[in-house]
């Protein structure tokens, strides 16, 4: 049982660190202008499309087939359409920091669910790991907290547009890597997880996780500057999250 505790462990200081460094970037912004901003959010936007066609896709068709992963994307898709429903109007959002953007506040809690969701298959992984290896699973929870830091990013960033507290972001974008922590417990409590279900779970994160980046935060780089800045970022962000796919993963 010991074992199993320190797995857990593991998993939730590999979620919630990862995600909460991500986070604590928006310690860094200081009257950002909208050329910047803009400019960032593509960024992150970019890396959040890479790590999804190139890591958790993949992943899903491989471990569970084609027909499993794309039924993963399509609930994913399906929940987002859903969250975004009882996610009160913008203009129904109140925030402690007026002249700032609301309408990126929704974008940022869509994301940060999406990234929740995405953290438990990768909190089974590491439970997985090591139930077959100390070495594998100490290894996996390494890279998926340094995948987890551009999440954290994309997560705080519309929040701060979006006038939120520094804080508040960074608490927030912590919470969101918990799942890890009880996605590594079930996985080193079972040992052996079904590979249908990493795969379905890995189709749903990618599914949400798609559609809020390619409908959502892409999109709104061109409200706050439309200009070729922003989407300079977003290929510069794609290249970037293909490096940390490729040679981190």
């Amino acid at each position: 049982m010991s074992r199993i505790l320190a797995v857990t462990l593991i998993g939730f200081i590999s979620g919630m660190v990862g995600t909460g460094l991500g986070g604590a970037m928006v310690f860094f912004i200081r009257n950002p202008g909208k050329r910047f901003m803009g400019t960032l959010l593509g960024f992150t936007g970019g890396i959040m499309l890479a790590v999804v066609c190139f890591d958790l896709m993949p992943h899903a068709f491989e471990i569970g087939g084609m027909v499993i992963g794309f039924a993963g994307i399509l609930l994913g898709v399906t929940a987002v359409f859903m969250t975004d429903s009882i996610i009160p109007q913008v203009s129904e959002i109140k925030t402690m920091a007026p002249g700032f953007n609301k309408g990126f506040i929704k974008s940022g809690i869509i994301l940060g669910l999406g990234i929740a969701f995405h953290n438990f298959p990768e909190g089974l992984a590491i439970g997985s790991g090591f139930a077959a290896a100390n070495s594998m699973g100490l290894s996996l929870a390494i890279v998926i907290g340094l995948h987890d830091m551009p999440e954290g990013i994309a997560m705080a960033v519309p929040l701060r547009i979006g006038g939120y507290n520094r804080l508040k972001i960074v608490m927030y974008t912590i919470i969101a890597g918990i799942p890890t922590g009880i996605g590594a417990f079930v996985g080193a409590l079972l040992g052996d997880i079904s590979p249908a279900l990493v795969s379905l779970c890995l189709g749903f994160a990618g599914g949400a996780m798609l559609y809020i980046t390619c409908g959502e935060l892409i999109p709104k780089t061109q409200t706050l500057y439309r200009g070729r800045t922003p989407t300079i970022g977003t290929l510069i962000g794609i290249l970037v999250g293909f490096y940390i796919t490729r040679v981190l993963g």
